[in-house]
């Protein structure tokens, strides 16, 4: 077996509170954030788009977009993971899971559906006339 990477957590605690709301709300993004992109970034295949690269601290920022529903993005936005790769140290440092809002609130409370997307508490109004704004355009 060759040198694998750990990963190490930026923020373990917030980043396992927004793991377990994907996982809970987003069944298909945690499915395969788990089973598929995991794996491979222990691999060394660092998998989205990079976005930053420092070579000072020899790092790079990469933002891996995760499958989910189609009116889930355009409500709430992508879901995103945001990561750090040192590869002369052989860390991938996990960084957070965006949109932070919906999850973090997501983990909190239980959320409630309205047309099967999640509608947050605090932004209800917003949220419901997104949907439905979203719906009439489909028809």
């Amino acid at each position: 077996m060759k040198d694998s990477y750990i990963f190490e957590y930026t923020n373990e605690n917030e980043f396992k509170k927004y793991e377990r709301s994907l996982k809970k709300y987003n069944m298909l993004a945690y499915k395969k954030l788990y089973f598929s992109y995991y794996p491979s970034l222990k691999e060394g295949n660092f998998l989205g788009n990079l976005v930053e690269e420092n070579e000072k601290s020899n790092s790079k920022v990469f933002e891996l977009k995760l499958p989910t529903d189609i009116m889930f993005s355009k409500v709430h936005g992508d879901v995103i993971l945001h990561y750090v790769v040192y590869e002369d140290k052989k860390i991938v440092l996990l960084d957070k899971i965006t949109p932070e809002g919906i999850l973090g609130e997501g983990h909190q409370t239980e959320l409630t559906t309205y047309k099967g997307v999640m509608v947050s508490k605090q932004n209800y109004e917003k949220d419901m006339f997104k949907i439905n704004l979203l719906n009439m355009l489909q028809k």
